[in-house]
């Protein structure tokens, strides 16, 4: 260009140049000028580096972490064109290793970096011939002016043909250009098989047609073949089902597993809900929206082909026979999804969970079972209850099946006792399993299924009928929910009941026996002893040496006795005018105060079973007067009453004093000799029961001289019965919702807990940590510490989101298992990759979960592995076939690929090639160096090809 320095010019030259201006011209065009903006952008990014490209914006692509993308706008004219560099941080890659993540033109033509330009248009393609060459040329040109060796495209055609033109300088005197198309139907019948394909590429070098049919050339071939799991055919699922079944019971005559319609008819959950299959394979039975199942990737390694005959050699060949098998599998997009349309115990304990919001606005369940009281039309129409069939269905599957008591320790974490809620195979935690799935789960579904439940559980009360699901024997649990303790009580109640109404009815039985007898002793005189007999057996006054249930046996262990009942009894015979009653034995060497007679332990009864409400009542009472002895004993008076009655009737002559040293040893001061080794005994009371006006003294004086047996039970059925049923009928119904909520979680974490996912030590680590989640979470539930409105209600709705990420987890874990049972390793280093995959998003909630990257395993699978895969393929049936024309070959138990890729090259050494007179002491070219001159990569199936064609040449 033209400078001028003007402090040297005179006025005469000044009025000279500006008369004779000079322009410079070189850069007067705009495709010179859109040349120049090209260069000056490659130039800038050439020297940038990758490392730098990554600091100014440059972003990795989607599906690869290892190719990145910078782009750049340019304009030439009118138009505008967007120019994209596409390179990677390590180009030390080999293309030919068929890697996956690579971006679709590396794949076409081989390359590792190179340059796309297009237009900014709605097409995103070049449709004019000339314009394509005329944009190619001028990045060409660009490149070599600043010394860049990067291929360069530009799509053309229209977008759904993928069709690309490029070119690359080679840096010496060979060029590489590019053209790729596809045919997107009507593929002709000669490039469905590998015959045709080969000579289709050989064409593109051989002189003559015929040359490909009377020489060899020396090809080379990779393949890289896909198969996919078929879905269930959706017109015929329910003929296919019934013929499968047919099939299969005659092949298992004694009605074994394989009639399962579902894949997860061995799960815990399945009871409740059937899970959609994360993984599906073909046979699940599960109606296919979208494919997800397995991509099974068999490739060849590079093979030299010298005729057509070997490529249809080639592809007789069997899936078995390639030298690598990568499993890749294709997972449901609901596993992923957020948006709540997931069936499982999680989305359920959602709903429970807004119940117990609204459960505030009423006193009693039975105000939400009438519409008028739900509020809006909203409300109402939501709140939509079952058909009494459904509702009798619900309790006949809860009262009537499955009456026999469960283990209830049987299959519940460790940590599940921390939650106070009902075990999972017990009554009530049934009743809440059963909620979540009345319904919609909303407080008036709850409230019409607890009122029913209620009327049962009363009819089962007033027939004296044994409750289904709890123990009729035992303590009372009180680590359970206050419900389940009410129920257990009133099982122990229904069973006392019971009991009472057949020594009634045996008693009625004996009273007739006994004039049958009389009638006999009158007709046979020398036998009438006999009445007397059964007369005091109906009295029942004997003494009985066994231990009744509901007894016990003393206050001093059975084991310190010397003699036996009938020994003791023999001795009370002899030695005392009264009878002793309600013995079980002599207590070691211990003697009566009044008489040398051996003090007898007494059968008592049981103490009164109590649920934490009665405790928390007596501690109430205890608070308010006083924790003095007297209240204390006046509380316990009638179990005390009961134990001194039994008592002075196993020892006739006894005193209080003697009680005392049987029941209370430490109230009696011995003198320091030994008492019991010596009549009578040196002692006395302690100042406590000595002092006057002692309660204990009063109740010994009133008792009278009963054995247990005879006396009035401590517990009383029929008003603890009466009481429960109250409380069932009257209580609040955010009472019951919490204790529901607990319990819900509680048996929906242990149900799922019992899923058989192998030796995952992620899912053991993430259940423990659920069980302390929940534990936590629901303490204030526990506590009655809940209000309306609370923010409690969010801290639950979040416990739910936890569970359903578990939920999630054991489910494809369960899937996984189920598949690869033969195979632990891929189950194990499929699920351990979902995982690491799946673990950012599982301390959010389900509306922050955003999968950015869709999950992508290729899992190389060993020589052992192959047939359990290949199992999963079953074949295909006859309207899957139908569908289906097989036009290709290399079938995997009657599956064709759904993919078939080729890469074929033909290589030529300096000497060979027919460039070889140009070439030769050529500066950059050796003689013995081979030059991949043809490329050609075949993609596609029986339906759809692609071929990208990469020509090396002299130019």
């Amino acid at each position: 260009m033209a400078s001028t320095s003007k402090a040297n010019l005179t006025e005469d030259d000044e009025e000279e140049e500006e008369i004779e201006h000079f322009d410079d011209f070189t850069l007067a065009s705009s495709w010179e000028r859109f040349i120049s903006e090209i260069e000056a952008t490659c130039r800038q990014w050439s020297a940038d580096g990758p490392k730098n490209l990554l600091e100014k914006g440059a972003v990795h692509l989607d599906y690869s972490n290892k190719i990145y993308r910078i782009k750049s706008e340019l304009k030439d004219a009118t138009k505008i064109y967007s120019m994209e560099y596409y390179f990677g941080i390590d180009n030390d890659g080999n293309i030919s290793d068929w890697n996956c993540t690579l971006h679709d033109l590396q794949l076409c033509f081989g390359v590792k970096e190179f340059l796309v330009i297009s237009p900014q248009s709605a097409s995103g393609v070049v449709l004019d011939a000339p314009e394509s060459s005329k944009l190619l040329s001028a990045v060409a040109i660009a490149l070599s002016n600043c010394s860049c060796l990067w291929p360069a495209f530009v799509p053309v055609h229209d977008p759904s043909r993928k069709a690309f033109i490029g070119i690359q300088n080679m840096g010496t005197i060979f060029t590489r250009r590019f053209e790729a198309d596809r045919i997107g139907s009507q593929v002709p019948v000669k490039f469905m098989h590998l015959e045709g394909l080969y000579e289709l590429f050989v064409s593109k070098f051989a002189y003559w047609t015929s040359d490909h049919l009377t020489h060899l050339f020396k090809v080379y071939l990779m393949m890289k073949l896909t198969y996919r799991t078929l879905p269930n055919d959706d017109e015929n699922d329910g003929i296919q089902d019934a013929d499968a079944e047919n099939a299969e019971s005659e092949k298992m005559p004694d009605g074994g597993n394989l009639n399962r319609k579902h894949w997860d008819d061995d799960c815990p959950w399945s009871e409740w809900y059937s899970a959609e299959d994360p993984v599906k394979a073909a046979g699940t039975g599960l109606m296919d929206t979208m494919h997800v199942g397995f991509d099974l990737v068999t490739t060849w390694s590079e093979k030299v082909i010298e005729s057509s005959l070997e490529m249809a050699e080639m592809e007789n060949a069997s899936p078995h026979e390639a030298e690598k098998w990568i499993l890749t599998p294709n997972l449901s997009p609901n596993l992923d999804s957020s948006k709540g349309d997931r069936i499982g115990f999680a989305s359920q304990l959602q709903l429970l969970v807004s119940a117990l919001d609204m459960s505030f606005e009423a006193q009693f369940m039975e105000d939400f079972v009438s519409v008028e009281n739900l509020g809006s039309d909203n409300l109402k129409s939501s709140m939509v209850i079952p058909p009494p069939t459904v509702l009798d269905r619900v309790l006949k599957d809860l009262l009537l099946e499955g009456r026999q008591f469960p283990d209830f320790a049987k299959g519940e974490h460790k940590s599940s006792r921390a939650i106070k809620g009902a075990p999972l195979e017990s009554l009530f935690a049934q009743f809440c399993l059963h909620s979540l799935w009345f319904g919609n789960c909303s407080i008036r579904a709850i409230a019409v299924l607890w009122v029913e439940f209620v009327r049962e559980i009363r009819w089962y009360w007033e027939e004296s009928q044994p409750l289904p699901k709890m123990p009729a024997h035992g303590s009372i649990d009180l680590a359970t929910c206050l419900i389940n303790q009410k129920l257990q009580m009133l099982a122990i109640c229904i069973e006392k009941k019971r009991e009472l109404n057949e020594e009634f009815q045996d008693c009625l039985g004996s009273n007739d026996d006994v004039f049958v007898h009389m009638e006999e002793d009158i007709q046979v005189g020398e036998e009438s002893t006999s009445f007397l007999t059964q007369s005091q057996d109906f009295d029942g006054k004997r003494d009985s040496p066994l231990i009744l249930e509901g007894f016990n046996e003393s206050k001093t262990s059975i084991s310190k006795f010397s003699t036996n009942s009938q020994d003791a009894y023999s001795a009370d015979k002899s030695t005392s005018d009264s009878k002793r009653t309600g013995s079980a034995g002599p207590v070691g060497s211990m003697k009566l105060l009044n008489s040398c007679q051996s003090l007898h332990a007494p059968f008592t009864q049981n103490a009164p079973l109590m649920t934490e409400d009665m405790h928390e009542e007596r501690l109430r009472a205890v608070e308010a007067f006083g924790d003095s002895f007297n209240f204390s004993a006046q509380l316990e008076r009638e179990t005390l009453s009961s134990d001194m009655s039994a008592f002075k009737a196993a020892n006739p002559d006894a005193v209080f004093e003697d009680f005392i040293r049987w029941h209370s040893p430490g109230d009696w001061e011995n003198d320091g000799s030994k008492a019991n080794d010596k009549w009578p005994p040196r002692g006395k009371l302690s100042q406590r029961m000595s002092g006057p006006g002692n309660s204990w003294r009063k109740i010994w004086n009133d008792a009278p001289s009963l054995p247990a047996y005879e006396q009035k039970p401590l517990l009383d059925p029929n008003r603890e019965g009466e009481k429960i049923l109250h409380y069932l009928e009257t209580v609040r119904p955010h009472q019951l919702l919490e204790q529901m909520v607990c319990t819900a979680f509680r048996a929906s974490a242990d149900t799922l807990h019992q899923t058989n996912f192998g030796s995952l030590k992620q899912i053991t680590t993430k259940m423990d940590q659920l069980f302390h989640t929940m534990a936590s979470t629901l303490r204030p539930l526990q506590a009655n510490l809940l209000s309306g409105n609370s923010e409690k209600i969010e801290d639950l709705k979040r416990l739910c989101v936890a569970l359903e990420h578990v939920e999630k987890l054991l489910t494809l874990a369960a899937s996984l298992r189920h598949k690869f049972i033969q195979a632990p390793r891929v189950y194990e280093a499929i699920f351990s990759d979902y995982y690491d995959f799946y673990l950012p998003n599982m301390g959010k909630g389900s509306a922050d979960v955003d999968i950015q990257k869709e999950f992508d395993l290729k899992l190389q699978l060993r020589v052992n592995e192959r047939q359990v895969v290949s199992n999963m393929f079953t074949p295909p049936t006859a309207n899957q076939s139908w569908r289906k024309v097989l036009s290709m070959g290399n079938l995997l138990n009657g599956h064709e690929p759904i993919l078939r890729q080729i890469v074929f090259s033909k290589r030529d050494s300096g000497s060979d090639c027919h460039y070889a007179v140009s070439t030769r002491g050529g500066p950059h070219m050796d003689d013995q160096q081979e030059i991949e001159t043809y490329r050609m990569y075949v993609c596609g199936t029986s339906n759809d090809l692609r071929v990208a064609l990469c020509v090396t040449s002299y130019d």
